[in-house]
């Protein structure tokens, strides 16, 4: 295709269709077209812009080679999924990305026929991509499968158990593992890119087959000196040994900016027939972009930014964050206990052990993405007499349930769970929402789940974990700023199962847990004005429950109200749990648990999830008047 030369490439591609009406000539130029609008339109929804920085080369070479959406092409976490975006036909929903309504800013089945597979954990995609390609084969299909994952993600367990899988069946798939932790200097790298393209031609795949069907028929001995010599010969020029182990092909390392190199290999690749095959690519984190390229973390995630200068459009904190509370808290009780550690899976900066590893590296773990070693990891470390806090998202959590079950409680060793972003979290959307770990915890034997409902209590509940050694012991507490009460000089040991009152009154009681009690109190205000006399508490503990708080709130109120930001099976169930068991629904009581609805909740603003959610002030207010049999006219007097 000849394009019109007052007409922008990228005007020009609505679908991957259209995109192969170009000269491969032109594609550089379409690269920086692409890479232009991705840094425009991020800095206007904010999100994650580094990763798709990096892999726009890449995404254009993918499209332009393969045949999707019926070839499958399947993004490892998806961060870097915003160029692929644009291609596939959402360019003109690109500015919507995290807002209300708007574009996932991950992959997500469905939105579009070109995401496959949905993504927002990481180190799931040779999985998925092995699934595909056995259901291809069941059909004797002939569709091509592409995996595309990250450096980081390949340091999760579960990316090598589909890949030791993956190479047992000798099924054919792709996986680009995208490398932007290195780099190629210039004359290495042309030789790299000829001999990425001589092993993955299919002169030497097929040779490589002959050799290996011929050396069958050979003496043990012979065959395994004859596979030994192929093996470092190739691997002394391309590396990749531990790829060829587990079973793939390794071509690489290519340079994933230059199309000269990606097009000719990935054709290659594209018109074999045999498998699995590993495409290592070198990118760049934030390539293309000055103030990604220079920052520390190239731009991973960002607010709305100044696209000339990049500085990002911050809100100006009224109280310290939760994270940075907790890594403060850590610390300060390190300082007296060297038997404290802190682990991270990762995630440094987002949980606020990067505070805790400043002061103390020698005592600071970070695993990578592997949240299933990190729990035993800890476990190890606890049976040995040290403190390990384990400090996860409530969302990655999830994948170490097993090991928190079997070797953490059941062994009943003191591992601290720090569980940060509980609850809902905005443009992240459910597949970041901390919306189980109550019920998930709190339904196994002898395990302390307590939730901060503000950052002074977060102070507490750090200190309370540090000196508790009879069992697992977690403290969840959500994204953003605290309440901006006054933080005392020490954290305070809690009494274990002990709740507290905050505001005493007769009519209706309301027992919040964890990060909604900055509600609940708006909530308590709103009824006293309207003259119905409320208590408020805060139940700090989901796990062991303070039976006596809550047996006094259910006898000496009409309602009593639990408000908790998680999911049914929670908080409130095991208060309801209690209060049927002993009677008290019997009588005259009205419980009315609050929680987050049954359902994955989409990205949008907190306070506007929350409210759909009813656990703000007005829908605590609305169950209250409800229950007490209030009608509107009856409100509306009272308001």
């Amino acid at each position: 295709m000849n394009p019109r030369p007052d007409t922008p490439l990228l005007d020009q591609i609505n679908i991957p269709a259209d995109l192969k009406k170009l000269e491969e000539s032109q594609l550089t130029e379409l690269a920086t077209e692409l890479r232009a609008e991705l840094i425009d339109a991020v800095s206007i929804t904010g999100g994650h812009l580094g990763a798709g920085l990096g892999v726009v080369e890449l995404t254009i070479a993918l499209h332009y080679v393969f045949n999707t959406p019926d070839d499958r092409l399947i993004w490892d976490v998806g961060h870097q999924c915003y160029p692929h975006k644009i291609l596939t036909g959402r360019r003109d929903r690109i500015r919507t990305l995290r807002q209300a309504e708007g574009l996932s800013g991950f992959t997500q089945r469905a939105e579009s026929e070109y995401d496959p597979f949905g993504a927002a954990h990481s180190s799931t995609s040779i999985s998925a991509g092995l699934g595909m390609a056995a259901a291809r084969d069941l059909e004797n299909g002939d569709r091509k499968i592409i995996s595309v994952i990250g450096d980081g993600a390949m340091s999760a367990g579960m990316a090598y158990e589909a890949m030791n899988n993956a190479g047992a069946v000798d099924s054919l798939q792709l996986v680009i593992l995208n490398d932007n932790d290195m780099s190629i200097a210039p004359p290495v790298g042309a030789m790299s890119a000829y001999l990425a393209r001589l092993v993955s031609g299919r002169t030497y795949i097929s040779l490589r087959e002959a050799g290996k069907a011929l050396t069958k028929h050979l003496p043990k001995i012979i065959q395994r000196n004859a596979r030994k010599t192929e093996e470092y010969t190739r691997n002394f020029f391309t590396g990749g040994t531990l790829f060829e182990e587990l079973g793939f092909y390794y071509v690489g390392p290519v340079d994933g900016h230059n199309l000269q190199h990606l097009l000719p290999v990935l054709k290659n690749i594209r018109d074999t027939d045999k498998g699995p095959i590993l495409l290592h690519v070198v990118t760049q984190k934030g390539k293309g972009y000055g103030p990604a390229e220079n920052s520390a973390d190239k731009y991973h995630g960002v607010s709305k930014f100044n696209v000339v200068t990049g500085e990002q459009s911050k809100p100006i904190p009224n109280a310290p964050s939760y994270t940075k509370v907790f890594g403060t808290s850590l610390v300060d009780e390190a300082q007296r206990d060297d038997k404290i550690v802190g682990i991270t899976a990762a995630m440094p900066d987002g949980t606020g052990i990067d505070l805790f590893q400043q002061a103390f590296p020698e005592r600071t773990f970070d695993v990578g993405i592997a949240e299933q070693h990190a729990v035993t990891f800890a476990a190890g470390l606890a049976s040995e007499g040290f403190k390990p806090f384990v400090a996860i998202y409530s969302t990655f959590l999830q994948r170490a349930y097993d090991q928190v079950v079997h070797d953490v409680s059941i062994q009943q060793l003191p591992v601290r769970f720090p569980i940060d972003r509980a609850g809902l979290v905005g443009a992240d959307g459910p597949t970041h929402a901390g919306s189980f770990d109550i019920a998930y915890l709190s339904c196994l034997p002898n395990f302390v789940v307590m939730a901060a409902g503000d950052e002074a209590e977060l102070k507490h509940m750090v200190a309370t974990a540090a000196a508790y050694d009879e069992g697992p012991i977690s403290f969840r507490y959500p994204r953003g700023e605290g309440l901006g009460v006054e933080l005392p000089d020490r954290g305070e040991i809690i009494q274990i199962g002990k709740g507290r009152i905050l505001r005493e009154g007769t009519k209706v009681a309301i027992l919040s847990f964890g990060g909604r009690l900055g509600e609940s109190t708006l909530a308590y205000e709103q009824l006293t004005a309207m003259g119905i006399s409320t208590t408020l508490a805060d139940a700090r503990f989901a796990k062991p429950l303070d039976t006596d708080m809550i047996a006094r709130l259910a006898r000496e109120h009409e309602v009593l109200i639990t408000v908790e930001e998680g999911s049914v099976g929670g908080f409130g169930s095991h208060v309801g749990h209690f209060l049927a068991m002993n009677g008290y629904l019997d009588g005259a009581v009205k419980f009315r648990p609050l929680c987050l609805a049954d359902e994955y909740t989409a990205h949008n603003k907190p306070d506007v999830m929350y409210a759909r959610a009813g656990l703000d002030a007005n829908s605590i207010v609305q169950q209250a008047t409800k229950a007490l049999g209030l009608d509107k006219s009856e409100i509306e007097r009272r308001a």
